[in-house]
């Protein structure tokens, strides 16, 4: 299809997205934001916090310069957290070892903390007009389909392959302003015609010739990752309260809810019994209704036990530290919380005030 380029730059032209946040810029600081939040996410989802994290870090300095606990706070919500420790940290480093600059060459961004090639490659197109090539899922997606591209997109095999597909479809002799529109145009047409359930086939401009469609194979392209069973685990979390304040803990900085703020957890209820102790309860804990949250790989069903300080206010400043902290509900958004425990604690509020 050596046409493909330019009939995808076309389509774009006039199809195309052209009023999101992130677009009709080239300062590479928006566009590195927007890329990282858009990493399995949602447009629809990233544009709120797209919104809060310029108007709070307007460049790449104030990011580098803000206290981690107040980037993993505007995060909290967006998921997949490594994305925020690795975005605060990209920021310092550009700051540090680039004079708050980013570098233009694809392999330079791809040096940088939580920037993959396909990510490095969208930023110096956006932001620089280079002619690179990106292949994130919805790329993948277009690129099985139209082509008929066979085995699972995640196979390091299948992924090699649509690379080099991907590396002979970019658009030679191409100004800056169509590289990235051949950019964009890719990213688009994934995202809104060929999206995963029923892609609108009839206004695809490779319709005549899509493998998917000629052969009516859309449901199977791309091949879906081999299924396995999504293990189960268990957690017990308590909510000790203190009057108007819950007791939260720093979790590790690696794992779920990496640096997030949480609540103490433990294996068991005689062990989180235990926990409750150890923080100055009698012991006691009830039970609230339990919930699920699912991850990529497993589905963790949590039990919350809800538990009262015995040792009175006294005893609060002594239970501060580096990784617990008291913090009365009214005050949980300035505090990196994962979603699900936020919502807890948002549904207690009125009983536990």
């Amino acid at each position: 299809m050596p046409d493909f380029a330019a009939r995808l730059i076309a389509w774009q032209h006039q199809h195309g997205r052209h009023d999101l946040p992130w677009q009709n810029t080239r300062d590479p600081y928006r566009i590195w934001l927007s890329e990282i939040m858009l990493q399995q996410t949602q447009v629809s989802t990233v544009i709120p916090y797209y919104a809060k994290f310029l108007a709070r870090f307007p460049d790449v300095a104030a990011l580098a310069a803000a206290p981690s606990d107040e980037v993993m706070a505007l995060w909290a919500g967006l998921g997949y957290y490594t994305r925020a420790r690795n975005l605060h940290r990209c920021a310092q480093v550009v700051v540090e070892q680039h004079g708050g600059v980013f570098p233009a060459s694809v392999d330079q961004l791809a040096e940088l903390p939580g920037i993959g090639r396909s990510t490095a490659a969208a930023i110096a197109s956006f932001a620089f007009g280079a002619r690179a090539t990106i292949l994130d899922g919805n790329v993948k997606r277009v690129l099985a389909r139209v082509f008929g591209v066979e085995g699972f997109p995640g196979e390091k095999k299948v992924e090699n392959a649509m690379w080099t597909l991907a590396e002979s479809l970019l658009p030679s002799n191409a100004s800056n302003a169509e590289v990235s529109a051949y950019t964009q145009g890719l990213m688009d047409l994934g995202a809104t015609l060929c999206g995963r359930g029923k892609p609108d086939c009839t206004r695809c401009p490779f319709a005549p010739d899509c493998v998917a469609n000629v052969t009516g194979r859309q449901r199977e392209l791309p091949i879906a990752r081999p299924k396995k069973a999504v293990p189960t685990r268990r957690t017990w979390m308590l909510v000790l309260r203190d009057g108007n304040a819950v007791m939260l803990e720093r979790r590790p900085p690696s794992g779920i809810w990496g640096g997030l703020w949480s609540l103490p957890e433990a294996a068991d209820e005689a062990s989180l019994a235990e926990r409750a102790r150890s923080f100055g309860s009698d012991g006691e804990v009830s039970p609230l209704a339990s919930f699920s949250h699912v991850f990529t790989h497993f589905k963790l069903d949590i039990e919350p036990r809800l538990a009262e300080l015995d040792r009175g206010v006294g005893a609060l400043a002594a239970l501060n530290d580096a990784h617990t902290a008291w913090v009365a509900l009214r005050d949980l958004d300035a505090f990196g919380v994962p979603a699900p425990v936020r919502k807890l604690l948002t549904s207690l509020r009125g009983s536990l005030i």
